[in-house]
């Protein structure tokens, strides 16, 4: 059994980018995001996709079951989702021992850009790059299945500074 265990923070400027080692294209979309779980299609590019069964987190950990599946089964799925599709561009920085991985969200979600880090164990120390912003681990208003029904355009500004508009 597989859980998850991720810290996530906003991102405050684009110095982040020079240290990229890779780039992916995904959209993915939410089947269901009441209750205690989340279920998740995903397609990375356009040669594979997953299914994703996801508990709401407890503290950092939270549960996550992923099966591939054909593409072509998930664009169908896709067409059952509840909300919209979420779009965003996934980029991989290595960071010592570790891998970032930024999402550039668009379409709805343009302007919108947060780091995510998994970690092996609740009380890992890491070191967070200067680029970093406010942590926003465990704010449901940053999860994915969240900004599919409420995406970050239709926010009213609340006087968050934390979060630099880039639309």
């Amino acid at each position: 059994m597989n859980f998850e265990l991720e810290r996530k923070f906003l991102v405050r400027d684009n110095c982040w980018q020079e240290f990229v080692s890779e780039r992916t294209s995904i959209r993915q979309a939410y089947l269901a995001s009441a209750g205690k779980t989340s279920i998740r299609i995903r397609i990375k590019g356009s040669e594979t996709a997953t299914l994703t069964i996801k508990s709401r987190p407890h503290g950092l950990r939270r549960l996550e079951l992923e099966y591939p599946i054909p593409v072509l089964e998930a664009e169908a799925l896709i067409q059952l989702r509840e909300g919209s599709v979420i779009e965003k561009v996934r980029s991989t920085i290595p960071w010592g021992d570790l891998v970032w991985e930024i999402d550039s969200f668009s379409d709805e979600n343009s302007g919108l850009v947060i780091a995510e880090i998994e970690l092996r164990h609740e009380h890992q120390r890491i070191e967070l790059p200067d680029w970093l912003g406010a942590e926003v681990t465990g704010q449901s208003r940053y999860y994915n299945s969240s900004l599919a029904l409420n995406p970050f355009r239709s926010w009213a500004p609340d006087g968050d500074m934390s979060i630099e508009r880039r639309a």
